[in-house]
């Protein structure tokens, strides 16, 4: 462009202020404030002016250089910018991927129980560290603690607000400036960038591998312990196996080593089952009573992963090593708030009365059998066959996932719904399900979408139809 040209251009541009007087602002306003909707309008305003200044036009055209056409598109955009940040908020989706623990969806879904707690019992003031009978300061989360420790048979329970704060608390203060030996084959990286030799870095404790990738025997550890020594660690893989030629030292022979030296046994359980998930097909997760049970001084695990609560650090061991880190400085910036530990109890106390199979959505998804799911997908099928004549549904054998780094190797069997459209991709068709109110969250394989009603709540059919039967006729 001639100068002459650009700056007929730009002032033809829309000001802020005429952009903010416009219909879309006005009805956009009450929703974001006026501060966020006037921090738009800039943005698109300067993005508009750099696209002009850069064109190659030799002149504004009526498309794209008038004045009102250009206030129409900053209209258009400031609408789309809306709508881009509203579907960047936290709000609730529908998990069709049949991944238990799906952790870009939140992993767990909370219990009715926890849902109630959090709003009825934590919402408001509460009695956090307060002791009613005594009238003095309590202990933070006091039945949540005692819940945890007696299902894992254990003398004590911490609760930090996750996994990994868990494994720095325990390393920090039973270890620091001191060194902790731990398996080569156990130096994991888990999603997140989460790193094992990263953690045990910043606790300022030092690192002694032994061992090799894949095998790794007891007197690897006993030829490691050295005046320096304070911690045997042994850390389950989550993600990922090792398997053909491997050997490990079983829970209790560690746990002898560790004693007869005077030492600490510490297992970083990751996942963490307060039950026995074999019979579920999902195999290799310590549970964490027999972690106790074969000696561990300290045991770690996450709280959102298979126990199937909120995102929560679990401790569970010795009162004497509980202690220590409940009085440590560094609890206070990993304790969990109100609303974590209000959600941790309610779904203790589920599994204290043995009702998780049937209360606790993660136990009940994972317990969920083929032919379950297949009875509801097929009257699920039914009934949009009756109201929607182009979309094409079937069931197919298929596999869950329990996810979340929990049992990598194990699959659930499941049945699935698969659906195409005669003049819809199956790209075309997910997107129409993410984009709808709630967004469906569905599997793509091939030119087909697959949909696995064992993370779909019943509660959630009716919002799943309704997406469904939006697909174009």
């Amino acid at each position: 462009m001639t100068k002459t040209q650009t700056k007929s251009s730009l002032s033809s541009l829309p000001s802020v202020d005429s952009l903010l007087r416009t219909e879309t602002a006005q009805a956009i306003r009450p929703q974001i404030g006026s501060g966020r909707l006037t921090t738009l309008a800039r943005q698109i305003t300067d993005e508009l002016r750099r696209e002009l200044l850069a064109s190659d036009a030799g002149s504004p055209s009526a498309d794209n250089g008038s004045r009102a056409s250009l206030l129409r598109k900053a209209e258009e955009r400031l609408a789309a910018a809306h709508q881009d940040e509203t579907a960047r908020e936290l709000r609730p989706v529908i998990n069709a991927t049949g991944v238990v623990l799906h952790t870009n969806l939140g992993r767990a879904p909370l219990s009715e129980a926890a849902r109630h707690a959090l709003a009825d019992k934590a919402a408001g003031y509460c009695n956090l560290e307060y002791d009613i009978v005594t009238g003095e300061r309590g202990r933070r989360g006091p039945r949540a603690e005692d819940l945890l420790a007696d299902l894992a048979g254990a003398e004590a329970a911490l609760v930090v607000n996750n996994c990994a704060a868990a494994a720095l608390l325990v390393l920090t203060v039973l270890a620091h400036e001191a060194e902790t030996i731990v398996s080569r084959g156990e130096l994991v990286e888990i999603g997140g960038d989460f790193r094992v030799p990263d953690v045990m870095a910043q606790s300022g404790t030092r690192m002694i591998e032994v061992g090799t990738t894949n095998r790794t025997r007891l007197s690897d550890y006993r030829n490691a312990i050295g005046d320096s020594t304070r911690l045997i660690m042994r850390v389950h893989t989550s993600n990922y196996r090792i398997v053909g030629f491997t050997k490990t030292p079983t829970l209790e022979s560690l746990a002898d080593l560790a004693h007869e030296t005077g030492l600490t046994f510490y297992e970083d359980a990751g996942s963490g089952a307060l039950l026995d998930f074999t019979s579920y097909c999902i195999d290799g997760e310590p549970v964490i009573r027999r972690s106790i049970e074969a000696g561990a001084d300290i045991v770690s695990f996450s709280g959102d992963k298979l126990l199937g609560g909120p995102q929560a650090g679990l401790l569970v061991g010795r009162s004497e090593i509980i202690e220590r880190m409940r009085s440590h400085p560094l609890y206070r910036a990993l304790r969990c708030d109100k609303l974590r530990l209000a959600a941790l109890e309610a779904t203790l106390d589920a599994y204290a009365r043995g009702v998780s199979e049937k209360e606790v959505p993660t136990h009940h998804y994972i317990a969920l059998s083929a032919p379950e799911i297949k009875k509801r997908a097929v009257k699920l099928i039914n009934r949009l066959l009756k109201n929607h004549e182009s979309v094409e549904l079937e069931t197919v054998a298929g596999e869950s996932a329990s996810g979340g780094g929990s049992g990598p190797t194990s699959r659930l069997p499941t049945v699935l719904i698969s659906m195409t459209h005669p003049r819809l991709t199956a790209n075309q068709i997910e997107a129409i399900l993410r984009r709808s109110a709630p967004p469906v969250i569905a599997r793509i394989v091939g030119d087909r979408v697959l949909l696995d009603l064992r993370t779909v709540a019943k509660s959630e059919e009716t919002d799943l139809e309704r997406a469904i039967l939006s697909l174009p006729a």
